[in-house]
């Protein structure tokens, strides 16, 4: 067996173990889906009329949706980050050293098995979505890619949680790190708020943001555009930019990772 082939198949090992730990702890799932129907009906009504206008509530709804799509599979790389501290500080990653495994496939696995949590976040997500009012104006397709999009960012961001994951030093600091920089680039977004409503110096943030590009590719695909259409190239090009962002994301800290677990791993 190759080497890639040998990743693969020790990688769904570790996937199905991955699994079977939140099959035993549905705590993790229900914090991954919780938390994000909390957002949408804060937000959907709570903020939802001062934000879009009375006329504009319902509107508002199918706009927002797309942004917490984009914040649940961020916020569940969290889960990335947690588990691989977990498994450090358990001496579980000492164990799978001393297996004949390939070291890519701990971490292939560990952001596979997230990346299910986020399909089930999804449809969750998704369901509550309808509840409140959000439809999908585009064709079959452009919905399939949308939600192609999003599980692609969420494996892109994944691996950044492993990185954290494997850099921090214990549980309570991975849960603090593997969250701290997500509120500024959530917040700093399209996720809650059209881009012309942003000031100056934020909005040119928002624009080039990948939590932006991903949200904007979403809400074309979705057809659930609010307000002022964005302009400048992220916005033109949102679904080229978000898959370039996710492309970058995971070129970079796939190396840094895996470098990281053979760091770890060694000593």
């Amino acid at each position: 067996m190759s080497s890639v082939a040998k990743a693969f198949s020790d990688g769904g090992v570790i996937t199905w173990r991955n699994l079977k730990n939140v099959q035993r702890n549905p705590d993790w799932l229900m914090a991954a889906t919780l938390q994000p129907i909390m957002f949408v009906l804060l937000f959907a009504y709570v903020f939802g009329d001062a934000i879009g206008g009375e006329a504009g509530g319902l509107a508002y709804r199918e706009f927002l949706i797309a942004g917490i799509f984009a914040q649940t599979v961020a916020f569940n790389s969290a889960f990335t980050v947690i588990g691989f501290a977990n498994d450090l500080q358990k001496g579980i990653i000492d164990r799978f050293r001393s297996l004949p495994i390939s070291r890519l496939a701990v971490i292939f696995g560990r952001t596979t098995s997230d990346l299910v949590i986020s399909v089930v976040a999804l449809v969750v997500m998704s369901l509550c979505g309808l509840l409140v009012g959000w439809r999908i104006r585009g064709s079959f397709l452009d919905a399939v890619l949308g939600y192609l999009v999003m599980l692609m960012f969420a494996w892109a961001l994944s691996w950044v949680g492993a990185w954290i994951g494997l850099v921090a030093r214990s549980v309570e600091v991975a849960q603090s790190a593997g969250l701290m920089w997500m509120f500024p680039l959530s917040f700093i977004s399209t996720a809650f708020v059209p881009a012309d409503k942003l000031p100056g110096v934020l909005k040119a943030i928002a624009d080039w943001n990948p939590f932006t590009a991903v949200i904007n590719s979403a809400r074309d695909l979705f057809g659930n555009r609010f307000g002022v259409a964005p302009t400048g190239w992220p916005a033109e090009h949102a679904s080229l930019y978000a898959i370039l962002c996710c492309i970058a994301i995971i070129a970079i800290f796939a190396p840094l990772a895996t470098a990281q677990y053979k760091k770890v791993a060694s000593r």
